[in-house]
């Protein structure tokens, strides 16, 4: 039974993209990979990648003998949740930043409109109590104005109605991203007891400090415009065909089936190899390298350098020798985070793809317009309904 399997390098841009003055300007010079190479130089060893397209695609070296390209990121700016939204097929919406402190009574009236019980349980304060079990409010680790959270305590309100409560949220404000969240070891008055201001206007629950993560966690992202049903792991899910989401996936992409949310690198690719291998049926896999971004963040090349080099040997020693004759493996990024630029922030940069299997032509094809096209191409694998957007290119890459 055909596998297909998409890796995500998180954060592994290869240059940035033309349109970078309307985002970031200073980031004209970025690009994630040939940095921490000029950096690193002989310590960085990804042969495989290297000679899979990276080679061709950033220093003119003769094409791989697997396909190969590279995508242009249709979202507006260069985000984690937002790319694997667009990747999985359908592009986000244009969002605004907006704060409580400009919009609690909209969202308020909303609520209770709705049938929920609203107050605001700290004078002066511009976050919502709901239900005596949630908090609507600022997200505070995000960029300012980006991201409402809604932070629960699971005893008082369970996870499906945190969802609900969520989505009346989200089709009330226009930021990217509602976040609902929540635990079942914390509670309402320690949650409330972590609120705090960030930064002018900015009030949010301090989450690492309210006892919601750990055993019992569990989260729901909701991205302005991003139509989940016709995402490729719902498609999927609606037609019976197990999706595996391992590492960051689980936390960002919405399927049904197994999922892992694992951070470090090491374990996270054991984990795919020994699931792969035990997993006899046809099926997706679905996975999300974070620790690269988060060396981008740290703005630690040795860090970065080393995990590309772990990834590069695992896929050539490791992952394609699993890979039966039907299989197909997609290897991506999803933006840029060059640990060189001078600031510690995702970079807007092209991202590139390498497809590897035996029945994959040795082929460009070329610059995608969204990364959208990597689902519609997962949909036409497994012969699906098409993605919200996205052109597949399996026709480009297999002789059918």
């Amino acid at each position: 039974m055909a596998k297909m399997t998409l890796i995500v390098i998180d954060s592994f841009g290869i240059g940035a993209m033309d349109d970078y003055e309307q985002y970031v300007p200073s980031d004209s010079h970025a690009n994630t990979y040939k940095h921490i190479r000029d950096i690193k130089r002989e310590d960085l060893k990804i042969p495989f990648m290297y000679a899979s397209g990276l080679g061709t695609l950033v220093d003119n070296e003769p094409a791989p003998r697997n396909a190969y390209g590279y995508a242009r990121l249709a979202h507006h700016g260069a985000d984690t949740y937002l790319g694997h939204q667009e990747i999985a097929g359908s592009c986000p919406k244009k969002s605004n930043r907006r704060l409580m402190s400009a919009i609690h009574g909209e969202i308020k009236e909303a609520l209770e409109a709705s049938g929920y019980s609203v107050i605001y349980p700290i004078a002066g304060c511009p976050v919502l109590l709901v239900n005596n079990a949630a908090v609507v409010a600022d997200n505070l680790e995000s960029a300012v104005g980006n991201i409402v959270n809604v932070t629960a305590d699971f005893k008082k309100m369970p996870f499906d109605e945190v969802k609900k409560l969520g989505k009346t949220v989200r089709e009330n404000v226009d930021t990217t991203r509602v976040i609902a969240f929540g635990g079942p070891f914390t509670s309402i008055e320690h949650i409330l007891s972590c609120v705090k201001q960030k930064n002018k206007e900015q009030w949010g629950v301090d989450t690492p400090k309210a006892n919601v993560y750990g055993d019992g966690y569990n989260v729901f992202h909701m991205g302005y415009g991003v139509e989940i049903d016709k995402q490729f792991p719902m498609i999927a899910a609606a037609h019976k065909l197990k999706v595996y989401r391992l590492g960051k996936t689980a936390d960002v992409l919405q399927g049904v089936g197994p999922a892992n949310p694992l951070v470090n690198t090491t374990e996270l690719l054991k984990t795919v190899s020994e699931t792969y291998r035990e997993e006899p049926e046809e099926a997706a896999f679905l996975v999300n390298i974070q620790e690269t971004d988060l060396a981008g963040h740290a703005e630690d090349t040795d860090w970065y350098a080393a995990l590309l080099n772990e990834t590069d040997q695992w896929l050539r020693e490791s992952f394609i020798p699993l890979m039966d004759q039907d299989d197909i493996l997609i290897v991506m990024a999803d933006h840029g985070n060059d640990p060189t630029i001078g600031h510690s922030n995702h970079t807007r940069e092209f991202v590139p793809i390498m497809i590897f299997g035996d029945m994959v032509k040795e082929v460009s094809i070329g610059e995608r317009s969204t990364m959208a096209d990597v689902g519609a191409t997962f949909c036409d694998f497994f012969k699906l309904p098409p993605t919200a957007e996205g052109k597949s290119f399996l026709g480009e890459i297999l002789d059918r």
